[in-house]
């Protein structure tokens, strides 16, 4: 009987994690996603956007993320594989120059490689090391 429960309780478990995977992955899906931290400039992120955040939308069926890089629009390819997440390099941007901020996000966003949530906000890591800190500001 004891054996029983513990394989009726892993199997749970095992069920709970795999379906952790894919909704983690779903996440990404419908809201627009804003910056609230960068890793990297030595400047005050509030004295780095301090008008307008950067922010990223994620489309399933196409495969591109859109947003704003604070500045100017942007839109770019992305694969995704369970938890790593690739950006190809973002296509015609409109061309304003706002401070050059702007610049800093999207060459961050190239060498993002991984991703994760952690209490409702989306992290784009670099290894195991957040990068860019992203919450939910619209769906």
């Amino acid at each position: 009987m004891k054996t029983t429960i513990i394989l009726f309780f892993s199997a749970v478990l095992l069920a709970e994690s795999c379906g952790e995977a894919k909704s983690s992955a779903e996440a990404l899906y419908g809201p627009t996603w804003e910056l609230e931290y960068i890793s990297g400039p030595r400047i005050a992120f509030e004295g780095l956007f301090p008008e307008k955040k950067p922010q990223i939308t994620f489309d399933k069926e196409s495969g591109k993320v859109s947003g704003t890089d604070s500045c100017n629009g942007y839109s770019a390819d992305y694969e995704l594989a369970e938890n790593t997440i690739v950006f190809g390099d973002p296509g015609p941007t409109t061309m304003m120059f706002c401070g050059g901020s702007e610049r800093q996000f999207l060459e961050m966003m190239k060498k993002i490689d991984g991703y994760s949530f952690e209490d409702g906000k989306l992290n784009l890591l670099v290894g195991e090391v957040p990068m860019m800190q992203f919450k939910k500001v619209g769906e």
